[in-house]
């Protein structure tokens, strides 16, 4: 499947079916759904530049590890049509990767980007890589698909042990909407609803920019899954309760010794399922491993974003206009990592479109012969 090809396999909003990128039909740029709007509107915006991608990455228009590497791409694609230069590729290159430095998605699809375009003729390096951008997300689409067909492996035995619905605890976005499609920890939801599996995910509100209740409580719904959304901090007590069956969190980065960064929060999670002997699983394709980093808590970047976002909050007001409210008290100051690394030995196992290993440096070298 072409990423400029329709499918029934794609996930749906209102009966329509769409990746969350591809390419303008005038081929002068991308078209990507602007996020930021989402859970109340659903646009369409234009990045015609290599500037205006990077700006939508940084802004977070366009965010989730995989979707960010596939954007990545058709930057530097758009790049090379206005100047494919040694010099212009460079400059462009060290924009997008400065956008955010937590994925590691983001460096390695520049990496393979620049690999196919620096003994290329610039004359040829448009074509090329708009060409090697297409392959990129195709082959995010079959990843995230094959990640739920091996994690639905996890959600099924539990599933016929119950008798009875399986609870998954989600954290942050790591559904269809961060990636190309299907998702990473949402694809083996996606897999168990639609072979009939009676499944309900806890959805994780993720403050500050409720990723949970504005992202992932929209896509589970668009797909019909049933879920609840629910403040961060209940977790643990849903664990102690019996309400969890098993976790799934996405990863921005897997270092080599199988610690892993995903959205804030997703390290107290972990210590909560392990306490209560809930599996926790953390669902990643291989190009979200790190082989460079044996130590994800001490090398992992972890992203500081602005103290706008923790101290203020974005929603629907009454009258139907988007309206951001300030929360905390005025002067106060506030810190904003926006992302936490938990290490290997609270991960049950990590899932990927190769299988499933154990989060530790010999189960992911397994995986090495295919990165």
């Amino acid at each position: 499947m072409r990423s400029d090809e329709p499918s029934e396999d794609l996930l749906k909003y209102q009966g329509r079916h769409s990746r969350t990128i591809w390419p303008a039909a005038d081929a002068l740029g991308i078209e990507v759904i602007d996020q930021t709007l989402l859970p109340f509107r659903f646009e369409i915006r234009q990045l015609r530049s290599c500037a205006q991608v990077e700006a939508a990455i940084r802004t977070m228009v366009v965010r989730g590890a995989p979707l960010i590497g596939a954007a990545a791409a058709y930057g530097l694609a758009l790049a090379m049509r206005e100047d494919a230069s040694d010099g212009a590729m460079a400059t462009s290159i060290a924009a997008l990767r400065a956008s955010r430095p937590t994925a590691v998605n983001l460096g390695w699809a520049l990496d393979r980007m620049h690999r196919i375009l620096r003994h290329a003729p610039p004359a040829q390096r448009f074509d090329l890589a708009w060409r090697e951008a297409a392959r990129i997300c195709d082959e995010d689409a079959e990843s995230c698909r094959a990640i739920g067909r091996n994690g639905l492996q996890l959600i099924d035995p539990i599933a016929r042990r119950k008798q009875a619905r399986v609870n998954i605890l989600t954290h942050c976005n790591a559904g269809w909407l961060a990636t190309v499609d299907y998702g990473t920890a949402l694809a083996p939801v996606y897999a168990a609803h639609d072979a009939g599996l009676d499944v309900h995910v806890w959805v994780d509100e993720t403050r500050p920019r409720n990723q949970g209740a504005s992202l992932t409580a929209f896509e589970l719904g668009a797909h019909g899954v049933p879920h609840t959304i629910i403040a961060d901090n209940a977790g643990g007590h849903l664990m102690q309760h019996g309400q969890v069956d098993l976790c799934i969190v996405g990863a921005d980065r897997v270092a080599a010794n199988g610690d892993a960064a995903n959205k804030i929060g997703t390290y107290l999670k972990a210590l909560a399922a392990r306490d209560n002997e809930i599996p926790f699983h953390v669902a990643a394709p291989l190009s979200t491993i790190d082989w460079t980093m044996m130590d994800g808590v001490r090398q992992i970047p972890i992203e500081e974003r602005g103290a706008h976002e923790v101290t203020h909050m974005t929603g629907l007001a009454d009258n139907g206009e988007l309206q951001t409210i300030r929360i905390a008290s005025p002067g106060s100051a506030a810190a904003n990592p926006a992302f936490d690394v938990t290490p290997a030995r609270l991960i049950t196992s990590i899932i990927t479109e190769r299988g499933i290993v154990k989060a530790t440096a010999e189960g992911l070298s397994s995986l090495k012969v295919f990165a």
